[in-house]
Parts: C-alpha cells; structure tokens; sequence
C-alpha cells in the first residue's frame, strides 16, 4: 500500500492518529530527508521548508540523508552549504547520511569521487562533535563512536530519549546499502557498517528495555525493500536483510510501538514495517518521508501515554508545490 505525496495532500485526516500529542507527556518532531536534491534551485526551497520548521517549533527534527541527488557534484562547497542551512533549523537536527552523499559519488556527473574519502569528510564536516546535534540550538546525544570504543568510526551512529521514546539513527544508505562486490574496498566498507549497525540496533533495543521505554523510533535513510524477487521476500544479494532481520528482532523484543522513518524513493508512505518474507511486523510502522521534487516534511506526533503512540501528518509548504 504506498500513499503518494497528492493523496496525502487530500487526505490528511485519515493518515493522522487519534492522538495529536495533547498528552502531559506528548511532543511532536519533524521527519524530513531527500532535499536539497536539485541544487542550486533547491535551496530556495529548503530556506522556506526549514523556515516552516521554525515557526511550527517541533522538540528537534531528523533529516535522513540524501542531500544532493545522486547526480550532483560531490564538492566540499555543496557540502558546506548544507552544512550551512542545518545551522539555520532554531531546534537540534539529527542528520544521517545517504548514499548522494558519498556511496555514489563515484558517478562521472557526481565528479568521480572516491566514495569512501567522501564519506571521512562528510564524517568530520557533519559529526565533528559526535555527542551533539546539528542545529542552532544543539541538544546532547550518545554516539555509537563513544559508547562503543570498538567502533569508533561511527560517529554518525547515535541515540537519545525523549519522554521515555528511544530514538536511533544507523547508517543504512541506498544503492544497496554500498554492498558492491565489484569494489572490494566498497565491499568490505559494507560488511564493517553493517556489523556496526546491528550491533547499535542490538544495544539500544537492550538499554530501551532496560530503561522501560514505551515506544522507539529508528531512523535511516535507505528503503529496506528496493531490490525484490518474485518469491516473495528479499533475496540473498540484499545488503538489507540483516537490517530488516534487526528490526524485527527489536520489535519482538520490545513488544512496544516501533516506528521505522527512512527516504530514498521520494514519496509518502505510512505503512506497517515488513520482514524479509514481506509480511507485517506486529507493533511496527515504516514512515517514508517526502524528497527529491518534493521539499516538504513530515510532523509526527508522540504520545508515550496513548496506546498508539505515534500521529503522522505532512508538513506542506504550498509555496514549494509545482515550483
């Protein structure tokens, strides 16, 4: 079931929870990723999304990577502008990378850039403190980097609580999650994120249940589901299945509401979260932000004290529209 960004445009009401964070305990946040895609133009767009932001005053926002399209140069100067427009959001932004940003930078129109040099800059340019937030107003985090010595490198990997909400962002990129056996070096980066991943995934899901949380709300920028076969079910050749394996191993675990926020195909989806036989997890949403054409944003909605917990509704910027 996929709801495109018209039909959420017409039917707001049906895709919105009963609970629009009314609770003593709920707060709302902003969801958002794929932007600015076509740049220059783009940026324009994104000053007045992030503007949007401002005035709506969400508890912080999360963008999930994505911000160039896959086509665009993969300059320091296209970096930096981001960079640049994350300090102008007024509450904290947690920021995870996407494959635009460095597993495709090898493209001929992306410059021929080496991905993974790409990806130590966008690394030291965007999570040069591992611990804090992007954002004018930066709020504290744990990085996987910090509390997990053994994987140092990732300092993108983070987690913080909200209202007895856990938070978790993993480094899951499209392009099949940088899983190229062609490039050994692309290869073996892949093997290493990926054990990385699991292994935060696997630990925050531990302290969640330790700390009693209600509900967790895991953030990346890849869909899971983009390579399919006719079987039904991910094949072997998806660098996603342990992904998905790890989500629904959380979702049993914590027998709490979990809601997965992702991007990478540009449209609106509030559908529940599948397994590797897509079959639905029980307890489990997959929120797909809007992107690329459509520099608009998602408010979600929490109420740790509703047994639904979570409310979708887009964030629509009409100047943005057709533009």
């Amino acid at each position: 079931m996929i709801r495109t960004f018209t039909a959420a445009c017409l039917g707001l009401l049906a895709l919105t929870s009963p609970s629009l964070a009314t609770g003593p305990n709920a707060f709302e946040f902003v969801a958002l990723g794929d932007m600015p895609y076509n740049i220059p133009k783009d940026y324009e767009k994104f000053d007045r999304l992030i503007a949007t932001i401002n005035k709506n005053g969400p508890a912080f926002s999360i963008h999930i990577g994505d911000i160039k399209s896959g086509s665009s140069l993969c300059t320091n100067e296209n970096f930096q502008k981001v960079f640049e427009q994350f300090a102008t959001f007024e509450v904290p932004l947690v920021y995870t990378p996407g494959d635009n940003e460095w597993t495709d930078c090898h493209r001929e129109a992306a410059g021929k850039f080496d991905p993974l040099e790409r990806l130590s800059v966008i690394r030291s340019m965007f999570f040069s403190k591992p611990d804090m937030s992007l954002g004018r107003k930066p709020m504290p985090v744990e990085s996987q980097a910090l509390v997990m010595p053994e994987y140092k490198t990732f300092v993108e990997n983070a987690r913080f609580e909200k209202n007895g909400v856990m938070f978790v962002t993993l480094h899951v990129v499209g392009s099949n999650n940088d899983f190229e056996p062609v490039n050994p070096k692309t290869a073996m980066e892949y093997f290493e994120r990926d054990k990385a991943n699991i292994a935060w995934l696997d630990d925050s899901v531990k302290r969640a249940a330790e700390r009693g949380a209600k509900a967790m709300v895991i953030a990346f920028q890849a869909n899971p589901y983009d390579i399919r076969q006719k079987t039904g079910g991910l094949p072997v050749a998806s660098a996603f299945v342990n992904t998905v394996k790890g989500l629904e191993r959380a979702a049993k675990t914590l027998n709490r509401p979990i809601l997965v926020i992702e991007g990478d195909e540009h449209t609106f989806e509030y559908v529940p979260l599948l397994n590797t036989e897509f079959k639905p997890i029980p307890n489990a949403m997959r929120l797909q932000v809007m992107g690329a054409d459509q520099v608009q944003a998602v408010r979600v909605t929490v109420d740790p004290d509703d047994p639904a917990v979570f409310g979708v509704k887009p964030l629509i910027v009409r100047e943005n529209i057709g533009n």
